[in-house]
């Protein structure tokens, strides 16, 4: 389905953040620079502009030496809040994934980051097509030990005239989605944990359903038990819903949620992409599916349509993606690039009779697409 869409292009990329405003600036006396910043929430501002909250990955320009790798981390001791360096013995470090590194022994799967992520909002041109603004003074970043090595991917759903953004805080307690809020879309405040260890990619239906809130939610674990022989269904990581009175409280649905095809190893493992948003057909999602390959794999992007009354139908989908990586996007930052073959679809838009669709493009840059609305179209 992936078509060449006629606006397709790279809003924002790493050298166009200004690190001299970083809220790790001053905190230590190693260099930073920017792996990348990606992956943006995006929402309508009262305005008309539009807002891409964009996660930020500072890095450290030289994070082995002295026999070591090093890591960033938040923490609030005697001397307040600051951002520190810890170091590993090498020996001990696995470090073939460039996004973070392994800690061998200990009898479990222990991991540190190799950049620290904070939040920063990005005001467009009602078409997604220009900055307008990039509001330093409203960036987000770790405020308790829950999030003590960052905060992460970040999706933004209005209801009536609050703006919801749930995110992933990273810690040694505990991998969690968190809860900010917002009156106007740009400066936002820390509400609430929602989901405890590792359940990402949640994002909120933009509106109720009846008289509940709606999520798609991603838990993951170590194992999964397999579908018996000849099933339609792949086992692995997939979507899951959950319903709530209030936002904060969120039961899991019995519905078995968006899987994993058998047909097809391009969606072996899937997890939510924008907050759903109501169409005439229905409750529109796209999601990404990830085919294996190497260390990180094949992101791209797909959609589904689900039913208005029970989200936890699907009324329509497609196996072919509608968005995928590309590399001509990416050329003029080839010196850049460490990870290849992913987009990461994180927000959308209505625009007229196109869809502007923000992404993250190779865990690096911003991507914004417009994709026509008859593209999700009955067949």
């Amino acid at each position: 389905m992936v078509t060449d869409y006629e606006v397709d292009t790279l809003i924002l990329v790493p050298d166009q953040i200004d690190l001299s405003r970083s809220p790790l600036r001053g905190h230590f006396d190693a260099e930073t620079y920017v792996l990348g910043a990606f992956n943006p929430g995006l929402t309508r501002l009262p305005n008309g502009n539009l807002l891409m909250m964009v996660r930020v990955a500072e890095a450290l320009r030289k994070p082995i030496y002295d026999g070591h790798v090093h890591s960033i981390r938040w923490e609030d001791d005697k001397q307040g809040e600051r951002y520190v360096l810890d170091a590993w013995p090498l020996e001990h470090a696995d470090t073939a994934d460039p996004r973070k590194f392994l800690l061998r022994g200990g009898g479990w799967r222990i991991m540190a980051l190799t950049s620290l992520s904070w939040l920063l909002p990005v005001e467009l041109s009602p078409d997604g097509l220009e900055i307008i603004a990039i509001h330093y003074d409203s960036a987000v970043s770790p405020e308790g030990s829950w999030q003590c090595y960052g905060v992460e991917d970040p999706r933004i759903t209005r209801i009536g005239e609050r703006y919801l953004m749930t995110t992933c805080s990273v810690s040694p307690e505990r991998h969690s989605t968190t809860l900010y809020i917002s009156d106007d879309g740009i400066k936002w405040r820390f509400e609430d944990i929602l989901l405890d260890h590792q359940n990402k990619d949640m994002v909120i239906f933009e509106g109720r359903v009846g008289d509940r809130y709606w999520a798609q939610t991603r838990p993951l674990g170590d194992h999964y038990f397999t579908y018996p022989p000849g099933s339609e269904w792949r086992a692995g990581p997939s979507i899951k819903f959950a319903t709530s009175p209030d936002l904060l409280h969120w039961k899991p649905h019995l519905g078995a949620g968006i899987r994993p095809h058998g047909a097809t190893v391009a969606t072996a493992r899937i997890g939510g992409g924008i907050p759903p948003i109501l169409t005439d057909r229905g409750w529109l999602t796209l999601w990404h599916g990830v085919e294996p390959k190497e260390v990180v794999g094949i992101y791209r992007t797909y959609w589904s349509i689900l039913d208005r009354e029970d989200p936890s139908k699907i009324i329509d989908t497609d196996h072919a993606p509608v968005l995928e990586a590309n590399g001509e996007l990416t050329k003029p930052l080839e010196h850049q690039m460490y990870v290849r073959d992913v987009v990461f679809t994180t927000g959308i838009a209505e625009h007229g009779d196109v869809y502007v669709v923000a992404s993250g493009e190779a865990d690096l840059a911003c991507r914004i697409t417009h994709i026509p609305k008859h593209v999700f179209a009955a067949c």
